[in-house]
């Protein structure tokens, strides 16, 4: 199992030691949403076990779809991971910062793709824990920095990087670990397009480059022959729009979390904001990012759950990320076999959440709008479409690809509409000391 060489390699054994070790390494999972479990705001508590806050979170990170498919069908340890960024993020709320910043350090020398949320966690540890006091107006007290919590933050990233690079550096390997972190040869999107910023770009391009070519205003010799929807994974030209960089990709992205971190610098609002921030952080990477998979949206969905119990524009925002996010996760599971557990079992998870918050924020006004309503629901056609009519027309022969071409530009609009609501209701949100003044 583990000679590199040795291809398409199968035993049982190595089935039952893969299976058993996402199940046993769970088990941190499990205890993290417990521990997370502890920090929900217990007032909504109805007189039902169902319509408690603490339940209702409990069943949405435990019994979570994307979370079961990705680990338990597709294989990854997501689970571990997440339990790993969740239990950081509960002993935020613990005000246990110091064990926090050691779970995030070593979350992030088991899989760098939690870079995307390291900004959200170093402003925060920076403005709330080395700047140990307030002003009454909730701006910042500068005499109050403290470098012995400076240093302590900075011999506890030492020390696990020391732990985990340091036998490479030993053997001079890290230009090789780095090479194979930032594989930026691997082109701009996924071979599926995850449903991002950049689907729609190259869905746009690819709309263009159709009718260029009808209206005889595109030459076809000149037509890039690496094209995004070949299936393969590889660097590509757009035909019409200009080609992205991963340079240019970074900037995006920068711009797009610079405004959740300055709020988060600027308009404190304790743990709560430190979590609304990361969010942010993970899904305008996921908009933004370079080669991004669509897996990378768990890294949003999962601590959006913290959220949605709490208010209902939250749960509202969650309802849609999550539904979205999931069915983009449908082309992991393309056998006929897997089609009726995929759908059953997000259905199954899908109705519950919708239920479960629609009964804890029962007072107030609908979690969805029409529009919101009309989008979800059209999730089910394009479901039929994609796999029960699409494979018996004409198209399927020339146009294989457009089946995930239409999931993933469907959701890219869903997903980038949660984000803009999310950054809208982050941005209006007043600091703490104010709300509490008011």
């Amino acid at each position: 199992m583990l000679n590199v060489r040795n291809l398409n390699y199968s035993s049982p054994r190595t089935l039952l030691f893969q299976r058993f070790s996402v199940i046993f390494t769970d088990a941190l999972f499990v205890y993290a949403v417990h521990e997370c479990c502890k920090c929900i705001d217990g007032k909504k508590a109805g007189k039902e076990l169902t319509e408690k806050p603490k339940f209702i979170l409990s069943v949405l990170l435990l019994w979570n779809f994307g979370l079961l498919i990705v680990d338990h069908i597709h294989f990854q340890y997501n689970g571990f991971l997440s339990g790993l960024m969740l239990l950081s993020i509960a002993r935020f709320f613990q005000k246990r910062h110091m064990e926090g910043a050691f779970l995030f350090a070593v979350l992030l020398h088991f899989k760098h793709i939690y870079l995307y949320i390291a900004p959200a966690y170093g402003v925060y540890l920076l403005r709330s824990y080395c700047f140990t006091a307030n002003k009454p107006d909730g701006s910042i007290r500068w005499n109050s920095f403290s470098f012995v919590r400076l240093i302590s933050l900075g011999l506890i990233v030492f020390l696990v990087s020391a732990v985990s690079l340091g036998p490479f550096l030993a053997l001079n390997q890290l230009p090789q670990v780095f090479s194979r972190l930032f594989p930026f040869k691997r082109g701009l999107c996924h071979a599926y397009w995850a449903p991002n910023f950049w689907a729609l770009y190259s869905a746009l391009d690819k709309v263009l480059s159709v009718i260029g070519l009808e209206l005889k205003l595109l030459d076809p010799n000149k037509i890039p022959k690496a094209s995004m929807t070949s299936g393969l994974v590889q660097q590509f030209q757009h035909t019409v729009l200009p080609s992205v960089t991963p340079l240019a990709t970074f900037i995006c992205t920068l711009i797009a979390v610079l405004p959740s971190v300055f709020c988060l610098w600027f308009k404190p609002q304790g743990p709560r904001g430190f979590l609304r921030c990361l969010i942010l952080c993970a899904l305008s990477s996921f908009m933004f990012g370079w080669h991004v998979h669509e897996k990378a949206i768990l890294l949003a969905v999962l601590p959006m759950s913290l959220l949605s119990v709490g208010k209902a524009v939250d749960a509202s925002i969650f309802l849609i990320l999550t539904t979205t996010g999931h069915y983009s996760l449908f082309p992991l599971l393309f056998t006929a076999a897997e089609l009726p557990i995929k759908i059953l079992l997000m259905l199954l998870f899908t109705i519950y959440s919708i239920s479960s918050l629609k009964t804890l924020f029962r007072k107030e006004k609908p979690l969805f709008n029409w529009m919101e309503t009309f989008y979800l629901l059209g999730l089910g056609p394009l479901e039929v479409f994609c796999e029960f009519v699409f494979p018996f027309t004409s198209w399927n022969l020339k146009y294989p690809f457009i089946p995930l071409l239409l999931t993933s530009v469907y959701c890219a609009v869903g997903i980038t509409y949660a984000w803009f609501k999310l950054y809208v209701s982050v941005l209006t949100d007043p600091p703490v000391g104010k709300t509490k003044k008011q």
